[in-house]
């Protein structure tokens, strides 16, 4: 299974920016693999990304492995935090 981090290009709200943009950094620093899918050039997605997640309300970012839902940007961070993102992301078990 592939990582997918659902994003979007386009927002109003910096703070979705940044969490967007820290996540990438830190999968990016540690050489983890990632397809990004923006909701913004694929807007079918964001029901899809809602469904997954059992969130009708959730925004981006979202964390999936393959169709399993990881979690949303504050899980993604407790993991780093904790030095469990391996397990958060279910790359190890």
């Amino acid at each position: 299974m592939s990582l997918l981090l659902y994003v979007t290009s386009v927002t109003t709200s910096r703070d979705i920016g940044k969490k967007q943009q820290r996540i990438k950094d830190v999968l990016d620093i540690k050489h983890i693999p990632y397809t990004e899918v923006d909701l913004a050039r694929e807007p079918e997605e964001k029901d899809k990304m809602r469904e997954l997640c059992g969130l009708p309300t959730a925004l981006p970012p979202q964390i999936f492995n393959g169709d399993q839902y990881c979690g949303d940007y504050q899980a993604f961070d407790d993991a780093v935090e904790e030095g469990t993102l391996m397990e958060f992301l279910r790359l190890k078990a």
